[in-house]
């Protein structure tokens, strides 16, 4: 008798005669569950880890309850009709085929096999792992049973609180902690892995993506935005209620909608509920609900004034000339009319002059005149730009590609002061003139020696002048949050590891600003650009650091401080923060990208005015 097998007993034959008897197991399959010795729900166990992982279970009986045909990881669910009386333990589990399953939803199948916790993205992700049968063997019984009902998860049903602390003893792990599913939502979503749930009409949290996949919320009061998304604002607003959609149906067959936040997926969304390595748990929907648009429109911030000066920060997501002049007429156009033509115009991510293309090419001339070409071209003005090029593949992102930041400026509105001297390696300083803070190198990198910035991108220092008055612009890219873990990762809290870089980068900012700030206390500077961190992070805290300055977002309402969308939450990566002497301005995260399917970059703009 295999080690797996568990004797079987009255109470399981009694289970299965009950289910008989109500039409959920056709005769053949309830003599065939009989006759098994494990259920589903003895492999699913009462934590995350099933209690038979690595060891074989023969002919495990269920209704086939839905089918995925494509991707890496083909194969299907199964669900035990007849619940047992305990709510940690899933009564569905998935069985990986790798080839294209021929079995279909409403069959009533027998499945040998090897139990086993496959961990989406591998082991060194963080991420918890799902539990699955490999290796089957698979006999079908009988087809067109009826379905297990769905259970419906809804926002009274998922706990509020997000997670359980991990076990200290085991590493920060939950996995081997009891499952609690009236107390925690990952605990909940633990509990139905497998099972065939689903969900009634929701609002969506996250558009439609390129993966077709999309997210929404069972808890539409858990921390909504102003355009109906859910806002992370801390460590510990999870919110609890997202959920990823993805349909069984290929999109060949069957085209994923479009959707935006705020808008709504009405009726009824039924399918197994997954674990994946891109979204933790998704509702793998084998019905899907129909989408409503709520009609969201792109925000236009409003010109600045005679005496106000406008300064943003824009992330254009990798842009180089071999990219569509469909996409630069379109970051031109959201320039120009969504953020009504800024005086200075700091860029994240600017390419070299052939992308991606990784041949030591470093220029990126031609992807700013194709750029700044547009923005004249769709009625705004004929901006200058100033960078310093990079080192080949010295600043991280694509291989090749050299993403750099640049300073955009209107010649009309403001000046640019001119230093020589600043390339890759130079780092720019501060020094005093008749009481004024000056830049020794302007255009000039901000301490790129420092190991803060190895494989990352040095932050870019200017000196500008408006009706006579001088004003510091740093234009920066901080490290990216690859390699942290996931929210629903299996040590909680997650590990966070790329903050530490973060936090070293914000160190070097903010000395360099508190130099600006010995030398003249009343200077104007704005640190500004694509931060990578939230506005209550640590690294924000280090760039704040003495009060040399502060995060402007935080003077908008919370529902509005947000500027990226990443799974179903809407958080704060871009950022401008002010010195003291800047205590007068207007903010405004312009929202044009993030929380639409369609997209010119993952990023919205940030705008601020103020007069210096």
């Amino acid at each position: 008798m295999p080690s797996s097998v568990v004797p079987r007993t009255a109470a399981v034959a009694a289970v299965v005669a009950s289910a008989l008897a109500a039409g959920l197991l056709a005769g053949s399959t309830a003599s065939a569950a009989a006759e098994s010795e494990t259920r589903i729900h003895d492999i699913q166990g009462s934590t995350r880890i099933s209690p038979l992982v690595g060891q074989q279970v023969t002919e495990v009986a269920g209704i086939v309850t839905g089918v995925r045909t494509y991707g890496s990881s083909r194969g299907f669910w199964f669900q035990d009709p007849q619940a047992d009386k305990n709510p940690a333990t899933s009564e569905g589990v998935f069985v990986f085929t790798g080839a294209t399953p021929t079995v279909k939803a409403g069959d009533s199948v027998l499945v040998s096999g090897t139990v086993g916790e496959f961990v989406p993205g591998g082991t060194s992700s963080g991420n918890q792992s799902l539990t699955q049968i490999s290796k089957p063997t698979i006999t079908v019984v009988s087809a067109g049973n009826p379905l297990p009902a769905p259970v419906t998860i809804a926002g009274r049903s998922v706990p509020t609180a997000y997670t359980p602390a991990g076990d200290p003893a085991d590493g920060g792990s939950i996995n081997s902690l009891p499952l609690k599913p009236r107390t925690y939502a990952l605990d909940y979503y633990e509990s139905l892995e497998g099972t065939n749930v689903r969900v009634g009409t929701s609002r969506v949290v996250g558009a439609t993506d390129a993966f077709a996949e999309l997210w929404v919320t069972v808890k539409p009061f858990e921390n909504p935005t102003t355009s109906g998304g859910a806002r992370y604002g801390s460590y510990t607003s999870q919110n609890a209620g997202r959920l990823q959609i993805q349909s069984l149906t290929p999109t060949a067959e069957q085209p994923f909608p479009k959707a935006n936040v705020g808008d709504v997926l009405a009726g009824r969304t039924e399918g197994p509920l997954d674990f994946n390595q891109f979204g933790g748990y998704t509702l793998t929907a084998r019905t899907l609900g129909t989408v409503v648009d709520r009609g969201l429109e792109a925000e236009e911030t409003r010109p600045q004034r005679r005496g106000e000066l406008a300064v943003a920060t824009y992330n254009v997501e990798n842009l180089d000339p071999s990219d569509p002049q469909e996409k630069f007429d379109a970051l031109a156009k959201a320039v120009v009319e969504n953020l009504s033509s800024p005086d200075i115009l700091a860029l994240e991510e600017i390419q070299d002059n052939n992308g991606a293309k990784n041949d030591g090419t470093v220029a990126a001339d031609q992807t700013v005149k194709k750029f700044t070409d547009a923005i004249a071209a769709a009625g705004g003005p004929a901006y200058e730009w100033r960078s310093v090029d990079p080192e080949n593949n010295k600043d991280g992102g694509e291989p090749g590609g050299n993403i750099r930041q640049v300073f955009l400026f209107n010649p009309e509105r403001v000046s640019f002061t001119d230093r020589a001297g600043g390339d890759a390696t130079t780092a720019t300083g501060v020094v005093e003139e008749r009481g004024r803070a000056a830049l020794t190198l302007s255009p000039g990198r901000v301490d790129p020696a420092n190991t803060a910035w190895e494989a990352s991108r040095k932050p870019l220092a200017g000196e500008f002048t408006f009706r006579g008055r001088t004003v510091f612009v740093i234009a920066n890219h901080f490290g990216s949050k690859g390699g942290d873990e996931a929210l629903t990762a299996h040590r909680q809290p997650p590990n966070r590891s790329s903050e530490v870089k973060r936090l070293q980068q914000a160190q070097a900012v903010n000395t360099f600003v508190k130099q600006i700030l010995k030398a003249d206390r009343r200077a104007d500077v704005l640190v500004l650009g694509d931060i990578n961190d939230f506005e209550f992070s640590a690294t924000t805290k280090a760039l704040t650091d003495g009060g040399a300055l502060y995060p402007a977002i935080k003077s908008l309402p919370r529902p509005e401080r947000y500027s990226y969308v990443y799974q179903g939450n809407s958080q704060v990566l871009d950022q401008i923060l002010t010195s003291p002497s800047i205590d007068d301005f207007e903010y405004d995260s312009v929202h044009i990208n993030a929380e639409f399917a369609d997209q010119n970059s993952d990023h919205d703009p940030q705008v601020l005015r103020f007069r210096p």
